[in-house]
């Protein structure tokens, strides 16, 4: 690949800032050559992954090295982009926004620096895989649950940062940070909330301090690279209970989704449910020939026969409890009874108890099982996530979902997708799974995606999530009081880092030099 320099620096003045490079971490870390640079790019890019393509990669492996990278970065204008361990699968990967931008590479930084059993929390550094952290845990014998996301290849902070999810009662990760530690552009270290006391003995505890909370603003932001995050963990749950129901028919999403939100409102049902389409089900054990070799979206008689065989419904979703063993019985009862009212069908029930196996229990069990799904449409899989945000009601899931479903089928592609309900929300979480050998069918799958962020913007309906490539089309959306949003966003980001540094473009997000890159 030839060489990427980055924007406005010249290769003398960018070798000059790979030298100092090496003199702060070393020569083995800095990755410049053309084959270090290739494994920063998108493996499910949505194009041509040299689109995003870096000009290196730097590892520090501490927060004084993070502080003369970032000196070196001010000095030369070279920019930076940090990732957590860089396993952002489908939204990116490690790529960055801009081409040429040079990779922050924190892997080294893999420390678990506490897990406080008392209190139920760890403070972690951002190279810390979800994987290392349960590896701990149980080498420790430890009481305290973490979640995860559907796979656990990923850092534990940087999911936290990008508001990622997981499906114990703590699933909805941003909510249980506790705490950050963050490098600012200029290299000033900062704490967050009562960390801003020396000797703080409350800071994985209380998360507002004195004064502004900062802690929001450092997530999907490029503000400043977090060096170290507080995470509330669960204790381990006497008993789980878990209610699995296969609906059969399409017209049963609105239904199901009522009848499951006042046990959310209630607090009846605490970890966060995904309903998922027949074709989510299938693809998670299957692939699409098995079922269909014709052109096109799957008909629905095709869909209904595999449906049948496979035996999963048209939505098939779970519904887990935790705590002790009686109250969930008594939770259960409540579940059962509010979704009688909507089918005659009954819940599976399994149940696990402390000291079983813990694959049975709704823990966070490192797996990448459900990477399988991108080789649905065969060649080398690749895909999109769109994940729009509505309110928690029947008349919303069923609206979104007929607005995404006809338009993956005009575009040629199979309806995957479903529903995680949050405490008053719905994320309608839909892939566009494509293969990437097929350029014309991943040209369409961009087409798509553009389509469906506009279709549900004009429709009140926002992406909270988004890959690389498409930062700026989401974040133009947000366009409320003349895009007073940006504005703010903007004016801190020229305040915190006038050299525009630090991630340019991170959630359309970008400094004033470049800010003409966003038109």
């Amino acid at each position: 690949m030839q060489r990427v320099l980055p924007h406005g620096v010249s290769a003398s003045r960018f070798d000059a800032a790979l030298a100092a490079f090496r003199g702060i971490v070393g020569e083995a870390y800095v990755f410049a050559t053309d084959e270090d640079r290739d494994t920063y790019l998108d493996p499910y890019a949505p194009g041509r992954p040299e689109s995003h393509a870096a000009a290196a990669g730097v590892a520090p492996a501490s927060v004084e090295e993070i502080q003369a990278i970032l000196a070196v970065a001010n000095r030369y204008k070279v920019p930076l982009w940090p990732v957590s361990r860089g396993k952002n699968l489908g939204y990116g990967t490690a790529a960055p926004a801009m081409t040429g931008t040079v990779i922050l590479d924190l892997v080294r930084l893999n420390r678990i620096l506490e897990v406080d059993e008392e209190l139920g929390f760890v403070l972690v550094e951002p190279g810390v895989g979800f994987n290392d952290l349960f590896a701990h845990l149980q080498a420790h014998g430890s009481h305290l649950w973490m979640s995860a996301p559907a796979q656990t290849w990923g850092s534990v902070v940087g999911n936290a940062l990008e508001r990622g999810v997981g499906y114990t009662p703590y699933g909805d990760h941003a909510s249980k940070v506790c705490g950050m530690e963050i490098v600012l552009p200029g290299g000033r270290i900062v704490r967050t909330g009562m960390g801003a006391i020396s000797g703080a003995s409350a800071w994985q505890l209380f998360k507002y301090g004195f004064g502004p909370s900062w802690e929001g603003a450092f997530m999907q932001s490029n503000f400043g690279v977090v060096t170290k995050l507080g995470l509330w963990m669960m204790p381990e749950p006497e008993a789980t209970l878990t209610l699995a129901m296969n609906l059969p028919r399409e017209s049963d999403l609105g239904p199901a989704v009522d009848a499951l939100r006042p046990l959310k409102l209630g607090g009846i049902v605490q970890a966060n449910p995904s309903i998922a389409n027949v074709v989510r089900a299938l693809a998670m054990k299957s692939s699409r020939d098995q079922w269909y070799r014709g052109e096109g979206p799957m008909p629905d008689a095709v869909l209904e026969e595999a449906r049948a065989k496979a035996d999963v419904g048209w939505w098939n979703f779970s519904i887990r409890l935790f705590g002790l063993p009686e109250v969930n019985t008594i939770h259960a009862k409540v579940v059962r009874s509010a979704f009688a009212a909507v089918t005659p069908t009954e819940f599976k029930t399994t149940e696990w108890h402390r000291g079983d196996p813990l694959e049975k229990s709704g823990a966070a069990v490192p797996s990448l099982a459900p990477l399988n799904v991108v080789n649905w449409r065969g060649g080398r899989g690749g895909h999109l996530t769109f994940s729009p945000v509505s309110p928690l009601r029947g008349v919303d899931a069923v609206k979104q979902y007929r607005m995404a479903r006809k338009r993956f089928e005009e575009y040629g592609f199979d309806y995957y997708g479903g529903f995680t309900a949050g405490e008053r929300y719905l994320n309608h979480i839909t892939m566009i799974i494509y293969d990437r050998d097929d350029e014309a069918m991943t040209r369409r799958a961009r087409d798509l995606y553009t389509v469906l962020v506009r279709n549900a913007a004009a429709a009140g309906y926002g992406e909270y999530r988004t890959h690389v490539a498409f930062y700026d089309e989401v974040a133009t959306t947000y366009a409320w009081g003349g895009s007073a949003l940006m504005r703010l966003n903007e004016t801190v980001k020229d305040a915190l880092d006038p050299n525009g540094i630090l991630a340019p473009g991170k959630m359309g997000i970008w400094p004033a030099a470049l800010r003409s890159r966003r038109a």
